[in-house]
């Protein structure tokens, strides 16, 4: 982690303040946008029974779409609907970030267009498994006795109110259609009050497929109209239930067929939005593009599909939630190669890397990211037995509640295994308040103990200028002997005493370096050479960088070579700022990985400063001429392949 010097002092006032009013500043999102890398299609497929059902479709890149499951019903509707049939699925991602909601009309076709009372309400956290309920607006609120259909219930997050907004089109005997509302109840299983009128346009006149996007603050309703001249149309509010919309009278749909179950969504990393429909007259949607949700321009040509959906909406997705699917419902055949990087999905930065005897498994202990100016206070690690698929093990040092000495600025950590008296223990050393402390556990996950002060807290004897940050744990494995390093403008190392939690007197050094040295000490052994790593530059700055240097002991003198970039960014695919690495060596062979952290992709560049603490962590692999000598690393977003 690279912080100016001469803004030290400000930078720590800045967080004392932000410490005493106990309002942390800028914290990071639940999902980041640049996380969203596919697409969910959930639609139905057509009027039989057979196929009044939900059905998936996944995408890379939001216009080419590949149906799973080979096209058949991913739930079973009979065992969710009162009917045996269902239709116009929405589908929503929760304010948690984590939780899918999703709607549907509760009807089938073959028995009439005004014979459907009820909707269904479902709820998941994994896309694959899904909780139901059926709502029955008829027969459970009063007063609904002359009502003949409940169509195309949409769900959006209200954040006024706390609550899901539910809305759907409700026609009464001798009515027009109109766009209804209730919230539904915490668990998302049934209404908490009787609809309330939502919408009804101006004309009185029937409309139905409301669709309701938020953008800048004002909430878009699309819908369709009938009577008279039939089409899509919009409405705008910026309170949803306040009643007071205003209405554009141009027909948004770019085709004379008949149209109908508008549904928008945005495009992942882009200013762009999709406004699609199903123009059921031919059997086929159409999709257009806007970046104003006014003016639609046709990008029919570009989209591609291998079904025929009907009214259905789509969701952007995380790699990790575009997995399950696959796993689950299988690979189509055409869809792209996935990439692996970055390995953790969020803002993660300084990882550090493990391999655990014990459990076998691998473990990334990164900082915390994404709050402004650096200003995490807990760390996390996350576990994998491939080196691909990740599993986030939680918090497992909250400086807050788990550090006396300090409670700001966690950074930086790494961490050993050791066998002491035939047993495994871990110790987890870290960055707080620009200190170094440790922490012990039995387990590589926790939970980890505090020695109960700082283990580094002033600068070593005789330098003037930088901060005692990012630490860094070598075991010899000539002497067993185990050495702490850290330093932000300068290279500092300790021998530690056998405890693990204290360094042995009389033992601090410094290691000199070149002036391109400024931080992220990592050393590692192999064949007989010690090698240093360490990152050049700012973390803030794209030319952010790892170089390297030799030694024959792991107190140095370093000697570098001429040609010494371990890894330096990519601009061509849009790499920045790779620094602030670990290595990992697999067990028992001669093969070997960097880990390390790069602006996030594709929008850490376009941050200026919030660049250096919008990071995210990749793995590629690191390989060595046949003089030792190490092989500039490109970085990739492909990544590594799984290990297994």
């Amino acid at each position: 982690m690279r912080k100016t010097h001469f803004s030290l002092v400000l930078f720590l006032m800045l967080f004392s303040f932000l410490q005493a009013q106990n309002t942390p500043k800028g914290t990071p999102p639940v999902i980041a946008d640049k996380d969203l890398t596919a697409y969910l299609f959930v639609y139905f497929t057509g009027n039989s029974v057979e196929e009044e059902a939900v059905r998936y479709a996944i995408s890379a890149d939001g216009y080419h779409y590949y149906h799973l499951n080979n096209n058949k019903p991913v739930i079973d509707s009979k065992t969710i609907s009162s009917t045996g049939g269902v239709r116009d699925p929405h589908i929503l991602r929760g304010d948690d970030g984590k939780t899918f909601y999703m709607v549907l009309t509760d009807m089938t076709s073959s028995k009439g267009w005004d014979s459907n009372r009820a909707m269904i309400l479902l709820k998941s956290t994994d896309l694959v498994k899904w909780e139901s309920n059926v709502v029955n607006i008829q027969t459970t609120f009063p007063g609904n006795e002359n009502l003949k259909r409940v169509w195309a219930p949409q769900t959006i997050y209200d954040a006024k109110a706390g609550k899901y907004l539910v809305y759907f089109s409700l026609q009464y005997a001798g009515g027009p259609d109109k766009i209804y509302y209730a919230y539904a109840n915490k668990d998302f299983t049934a209404l908490e009050s009787a609809p309330k009128l939502l919408f009804v346009p101006k004309s009185e006149r029937a409309c139905i497929d409301g669709d309701i996007i938020e953008k800048d603050g004002v909430y878009h309703l699309f819908y369709k109209t009938e009577g008279g001249k039939a089409g899509i149309k919009v409405a705008t509010t910026t309170d949803l239930t306040s009643g007071k919309w205003v209405e554009n009278d141009n027909y948004l749909q770019q085709t004379q067929d008949g149209v109908e179950g508008s549904s928008v969504f945005k495009l992942n990393n882009s200013d762009d939005y999709i406004l699609m429909y199903d123009v059921y007259t031919k059997g086929k949607y159409q999709f257009t593009k806007t970046k104003d949700l006014e003016h639609f321009t046709v990008i029919d040509n570009d989209i591609s599909m291998d079904f025929n959906p009907r009214h259905g909406t789509i969701l952007p997705i995380t790699r990790s939630e575009l997995k399950r699917l696959i796993s689950k419902w299988g690979m189509p055949e055409k869809f792209p190669k996935i990439n692996n990087n970055p390995v953790l999905e969020g803002y993660y930065a300084d990882p550090e890397i493990l391999y655990s005897n014990k459990t076998k498994k691998y473990y990334i202990y990164p900082t915390s990211d994404g709050f402004d100016g650096w200003s995490g206070n807990y760390f996390k690690t996350f576990s994998s037995d491939n080196l691909i698929d990740w599993k986030d093990e939680g918090i497992i040092v909250d400086l807050r509640k788990d550090v006396s000495w300090a409670n700001r600025n966690a950074w930086a950590p790494c961490i050993v295994e050791k066998k002491i008296k035939g047993k495994y223990q871990y110790f987890y050393y870290f960055t707080a308040a620009q200190k170094v402390g440790v922490a012990s556990s039995d387990n590589p996950t926790g939970p980890f103990k505090d020695s109960g002060k700082a283990l580094v807290s002033t600068r070593p004897e005789g330098v003037k200028d930088g901060q005692e940050i990012d630490p860094d744990v070598f075991t010899d494995p000539k002497t067993g002997k185990s050495y702490l390093y850290w330093g932000n403008g300068y290279m500092a190392v300790a021998e530690l005493n056998a405890d693990m939690i204290s360094l042995k007197k009389g033992t601090t050094k410094i290691i000199q370096v070149d002036n391109t040295y400024r931080e992220g000490t990592y050393v590692m052994y192999r064949n007989g050479q010690y090698y240093f790593l360490w990152s050049e530059d700012d973390t803030r700055s794209p030319n952010y960088k790892v170089r390297y240097g030799v030694a024959k002991s792991p107190l140095g003198p370093i000697e570098i070579p001429k040609n010494n970039i371990v890894i330096q960014g990519n601009p061509a695919e849009g790499i920045y700022a790779t620094g602030h690495n670990s290595v990992l060596q697999i067990p028992n062979k001669d093969e070997w990985y960097i880990v390390y952290h790069r602006f996030s992709y594709p929008t850490g560049i376009k941050m200026g400063d919030a660049g250096g603490f919008h990071r995210e962590v990749c793995i590629d692999k690191l390989e060595f001429n046949q003089d030792g000598t190490i092989k500039q690393v490109l970085p990739t977003h492909l990544g590594i392949k799984s290990i297994k």
